[in-house]
């Protein structure tokens, strides 16, 4: 029982449920020591040791009914034709034996069984699944049936020919019953390979080519992959409020106590949190992009980034006061809107945003502050202003540029990339949002 187990576990992950290894563990235990007899009670410890919100109760439960779901041979409403008083002999295979004898659970446990022999958890796509069908059909006894059923057609009793007729009527109902079998364990099973595969598909595709309909998926992938970021400063800040132990404080503050330690002192490393300031082109070619890395970095909690931001297209706007008053997802919806911020979207001149930033905020850049670009460095053949971004680079800590442009495009037609690159620290094609998490990790590990 315990593969069976396993197998829920697999399929609730597919419908959405978050299980760890070590909740799985949990609900191995629980079921070993509630055991499978009372189904509520077991449907209620899975329930507990693996569901963490109300939903994902709700998506346990209906996973559970139909994991556990009668089949066609046990289902007492399904119309079946199993059972005959035709009688069985010898010469009979298994298959054909339990078929005519009408041994319902005999049959259910030997599709179920041949289902996990031939791994069928592992079905991924719908192209599949008549082999899976065809698997079961010959693991549970198909030829042996087939040979009965010739055997017999070719008899001269008529008795012979009306028992071959009703094999092939059970053979039928074999047929159905297997390939429903087959479809619900791929409703169940399939969900998180097809998940998968599309993740994967959104996660190395061009941002500019990403269509409406998946902005939703997007924003999803993103928070999922900014929280093990989160996770990980935040240990790391939990750290640094202990420290290593002081031993020679440690021992002077504990003269009085005769060299008992009674009050111990610890090394504190103090880890400061990024202090980014960020440009984003939001001209057309790059407005999809600009959306995502502003989601990835507004996602980190407040602990782990200081952030101060800066859209831009023929002026520049600071919009830092959205992500203050509004959630991120709604910030966003505002900005792409563009209402009231006060925004030029007309021919990008980044000469032009390079000076309006040097007479407006250029005291806001301190050689703590990490200044994050990104634009294609299309200027329309204006003025670059590269010594306004050598001055900013001499200011700060370092200038990051991301472009959302392969290397090759760079400094062809109006692209003034090779003018920049003097003065950026790092220079990074970001394209995808596999690119984001590569830089803006490396970003905060970086301090």
């Amino acid at each position: 029982m315990e593969q069976v187990l396993l197998d829920l576990i697999v399929a609730l992950r597919g419908s959405g449920v978050r299980i760890s290894p070590s909740e799985s563990m949990d609900a191995m235990r629980a079921a070993a020591l509630l055991g499978y007899a009372d189904r509520s009670v077991l449907q209620d410890s899975l329930s507990a040791a693996l569901a963490k919100s109300r939903r994902e109760k709700e998506i346990l439960a209906a996973c559970f009914d139909r994991f556990f779901s009668l089949d066609g041979f046990s289902d007492p409403e399904t119309d079946s034709p199993v059972s005959s008083s035709v009688a069985s002999d010898d010469l009979d295979s298994q298959l054909t034996q339990m078929l005519l004898s009408g041994d319902n659970a005999g049959l259910s446990i030997s599709m179920r069984e041949t289902g996990q022999k031939e791994k069928i958890s592992e079905i991924y796509f719908f192209t599949q699944k008549s082999l899976y069908i065809q698997r079961i059909l010959r693991g549970m006894g198909l030829e042996g049936l087939d040979r009965d059923i010739s055997r017999l057609s070719k008899g001269d009793a008529p008795s012979s020919h009306q028992k071959a007729g009703k094999l092939k009527e059970m053979r039928e109902f074999l047929f159905e019953t297997v390939r429903d079998f087959v479809e619900r364990q791929f409703s169940m099973f399939a969900a998180s390979a097809r998940e998968e595969i599309m993740e994967k598909y959104l996660r190395d595709m061009r941002l500019s080519n990403l269509e409406q309909q998946d902005f939703h998926r997007m924003h999803a992938i993103i928070k999922r992959m900014v929280k093990p970021l989160n996770d990980v400063h935040s240990r790391r800040r939990k750290r640094s409020k202990r420290g290593m132990l002081d031993l020679k404080k440690t021992l002077r503050e504990n003269i009085a106590y005769q060299g008992f330690l009674f009050e111990l002192r610890w090394k504190a490393r103090k880890i400061d949190r990024p202090d980014l300031v960020v440009l984003c082109d939001v001209s057309r070619s790059v407005e999809t992009v600009a959306r995502f890395m502003l989601l990835f970095l507004y996602s980190l909690n407040e602990e782990v980034a200081k952030i101060r931001s800066f859209i831009f297209c023929s002026n520049m706007v600071e919009v830092s006061n959205l992500f203050d008053e509004y959630e991120v997802e709604e910030a966003l919806i505002r900005l792409q809107k563009g209402v009231g911020l006060g925004i030029n979207l007309g021919r990008t001149d980044y000469g032009q945003v390079f000076r309006e930033f040097k007479e407006n905020w250029l005291d806001t850049i301190t050689n703590k502050t990490t200044v994050l670009i990104l634009g294609d460095a299309r200027n329309n053949y204006g003025a670059p202003e590269t010594g306004i971004l050598g001055l900013i680079h001499k200011r700060g800590k370092r200038v990051i540029w991301l472009n959302p442009e392969s290397p090759p495009f760079w400094g062809t037609g109006d692209s003034e990339m090779k003018k920049y690159l003097p003065f950026c620290t790092i220079v990074r094609e970001c394209s995808s949002v596999n690119h984001l998490e590569r830089v803006i990790g490396s970003l905060l590990r970086t301090g």
